[in-house]
């Protein structure tokens, strides 16, 4: 889908990553309780879920890049599940700078975490309670900050002198050196600034100040969402509200059982079961074994009524839409009848990054769309809009072009 983003699945090993990269895609991956059970990156296609426009205009929708499930809207996304990470992954332990590699293009980070605290800091089985989750988030953190730390430290000291004796634009120039990892200058110049380090010449700049830029930027352009997995095993549910406390402000905490939620969907799949994700709830629709019924049984009492969902489905959207910060747009050709140039009803949806104006959508859409744009038209209010209007979630929006 055009302007989707890349979501990476990070955290170490046996964490329930491959579960949950599994459960968001329905694909057949290897799943394992050992380390390096991911060698290679898996890539998947990951389904955020919103309210479609179809129930608000009475109208039978017919999707073509995405699917309707009785009123939810399910719009693709490319899920990428990186092999786990181990302490000192950013010097190439544990083939760690392939794996980080991986997620150079993610615009947003998944990090999966045991919240039971059953897996060490190397992600070898332990007994639960007896590992710190919160030290799983430090660590992360860390890793990827080291590892942009020597990307920048790399010839430093010559670029800082180069700068300084041409007088060149720092974020012109850090944007040069970090263009591998899709960091856009707007959030290079926020993080100078966020870093106190915006008047200070880079000649001047200490390790210190590097690693300073370094965490504010990693902040602003790859922001991540907690997957606190294992949920139904305890002590999870201490662990998720002292990890809610200790990172206040700075994470998207949710609460997660990748398990619970890939069993969920196999039986969905298979038919035994009506099951939206991201539902409370579930229906039997066939007769099933004491076994199956005693598995849907522990789903239902230790996730769905203490929880409220498994949170697989709670993470991409929050990824996509509180981290991210993403919209969706459904552009249609006929803003009376809801339709494209062949009768098809809202038959796309795109993702688009918040602040994008319309013209962005007739680009995004189009090259020669956004070439002879000469107005939009709002298929709610049919008010006229300009190449300038700022899209909102769930416009509804009639691109008009020259002849």
């Amino acid at each position: 889908m055009p302007g989707a983003p890349e979501l990476g699945l990070v955290g170490k090993p046996n964490v329930g990553k491959s579960t949950f990269f599994a459960a968001a895609t329905l694909m057949d991956v290897k799943i394992a309780p050992y380390p390096f059970t991911t060698i290679e990156p898996n890539r998947g296609v990951a389904y955020v879920k919103f309210k479609c426009v179809c129930g608000e205009f009475g109208v039978q929708d017919q999707p073509r890049n995405s699917f309707c499930v009785r009123g939810w809207r399910f719009a693709p996304v490319e899920l990428i599940d990186v092999a786990g990470l181990v302490p000192g992954a950013w010097q190439g332990r544990g083939l760690g700078n392939r794996f980080l590699d991986a997620v150079r293009r993610a615009k947003i980070l998944i990090h999966v975490v045991d919240a039971s605290g059953s897996t060490d800091i190397e992600g070898r089985p332990v007994k639960p309670g007896t590992h710190d989750p919160i030290e799983d988030i430090e660590f992360l953190e860390n890793e990827i900050d080291m590892w942009i730390f020597q990307i920048l430290k790399k010839d430093w000291n010559k670029t800082a002198k180069l700068m300084s004796l041409t007088g060149s634009d720092p974020v012109k120039e850090l944007s040069k050196r970090l263009s591998g990892l899709e960091i856009d200058p707007r959030s290079i110049e926020r993080a100078l600034q966020r870093a106190g380090l915006a008047a200070k010449k880079a000649v001047n700049w200490k390790d210190e100040d590097l690693l300073a830029f370094i965490k504010e930027v990693r902040r602003l352009s790859k922001p991540i969402v907690i997957a606190a997995n294992k949920i139904d095993v305890d002590p999870a549910p201490e662990n998720v509200e002292r990890m809610k406390k200790e990172f206040k402000g700075r994470y998207i905490i949710v609460p997660t059982s990748a398990e619970a939620e890939l069993a969920l969907r196999r039986a969905s799949a298979a038919g035994l079961i009506d099951y939206i994700p991201g539902s409370s709830e579930f229906k039997m629709l066939k007769e099933l074994s004491e076994r199956q019924r005693a598995a849907l049984r522990y789903i239902k009492e230790k996730v769905l009524d203490r929880w409220g969902s498994t949170g697989v489905q709670e993470v991409i959207n929050k990824a996509v839409f509180d981290a991210g910060h993403f919209i969706a747009v459904f552009p249609v050709e006929n803003e009376a009848k809801l339709t494209d140039h062949e009768g098809r009803v809202l038959p796309d949806v795109f993702l688009l990054p918040e602040g994008s104006t319309a013209k962005d959508l007739a680009y995004a859409i189009h090259t020669e769309l956004g070439e002879k744009f000469m107005a939009a038209i709002d298929a709610r209010t049919k008010r006229k809009l300009s190449s300038d209007y700022t899209l909102k979630h769930r416009d509804v929006i009639k691109i008009v072009t020259s002849r």
